[in-house]
């Protein structure tokens, strides 16, 4: 199917390895290999060996093997099926590995972002949107930001701020939160194709340090056929933060949500009409200029 065809290109190419084992930039990734230095083999007692099988789990996932079984995890990391099964259950509690449901196989997540396993792979992303939050910070005089879905939540990737005023929740590139109670994230779900919907809804969200907020389904069917309605999502922030925020689908040419960008005001500062009025054309600008740079590149990862 086209669409199908579509996913799976923008969702190729997250860790890119060229021989040996290395990713695009050059640098080695083998925990093996870099625990065989000289320094570590004079002294054993300076190695962590459960770490490194550890390691050698995450590294056993590829472009070309996004999802492996258990017993292909321990013949890929060399280690015993009892310990890949220690390793893998301890990496999905940590939220670096998740189930793929409905099967017995698993993939990574993009928390590996935070150790910088996978910073080359959002680059480009973020060297493309740079430059447009920055022009829509100027123009809004407000925080901006730009995430993308991963599994259950939304990962920010890139975000801007005006001047060094910090406004509300402490929102850092690699943050996640759960896409169906953030704004940001409300504004890619609602445009997501229905069975890839009812997939991201059956997932359970990341644990973190943010609130949650009880939804029932039909609160968040109610909500997102009005996004889809107006083509934006725009509310007051469920952290209790204070915050007003109002954010726009990255759509390619089949309307499929690649992103989602979002700016975002104290709720004092103006009402939601007077937001609107003052953000709405910007954010939409934004967002199709976001589109329009990935469509160019042509080789942008911007999915899992």
């Amino acid at each position: 199917m086209p669409g199908e065809k579509r996913v799976k290109a923008v969702r190729q190419g997250v860790v890119g390895r060229g021989a040996g084992g290395q990713l695009a930039g050059g640098a080695p990734t083998s925990a093996s290999a870099a625990i065989g230095r000289p320094e570590a083999e004079e002294d054993s007692r300076n190695l962590v060996n459960s770490l490194a099988k550890g390691l050698r789990v995450l590294e056993a996932f590829t472009a070309e093997r996004p999802e492996l079984t258990l017993s292909e995890v321990a013949g890929l990391a060399k280690i015993d099926p009892g310990t890949a099964f220690r390793m893998l259950n301890t990496l999905v509690m940590a939220g670096y590995i998740a189930r793929v449901p409905d099967s017995k196989r698993f993939r990574l997540t993009l928390k590996v972002t935070d150790l910088g396993f996978h910073a080359i792979a959002r680059a480009d992303l973020r060297e493309l949107a740079r430059p447009i939050l920055r022009s829509l910070v100027g123009e809004v005089n407000e925080a901006a930001s730009l995430g993308v879905l991963d599994g259950a939540d939304i990962l920010y990737v890139e975000r801007v701020r005006a001047g060094l005023t910090r406004i509300g929740v402490d929102i850092r590139i690699g943050t996640t939160i759960p896409a169906f109670w953030s704004t940001i994230g409300e504004a890619m779900l609602a445009f997501l194709p229905p069975a890839e919907l009812e997939r991201v809804l059956a997932l359970k969200p990341r644990p973190g340090s943010f609130p949650h907020k009880p939804m029932k389904r039909d609160e968040i069917d109610d909500s997102l056929r009005n996004v889809r309605e107006c083509g934006y999502s725009l509310r007051d922030s469920y952290f209790g933060s204070g915050l007003r925020v109002l954010a726009m689908p990255v759509l390619d040419v089949d309307n499929y949500p690649l992103a989602s960008v979002s700016v975002a005001v104290p709720q004092i500062q103006m009402s939601s009409k007077e937001f609107r009025e003052h953000a709405l054309g910007a954010v939409q600008r934004a967002a199709a200029d976001i589109a329009r740079a990935i469509q160019a590149s042509g080789s942008v990862s911007v999915a899992v």
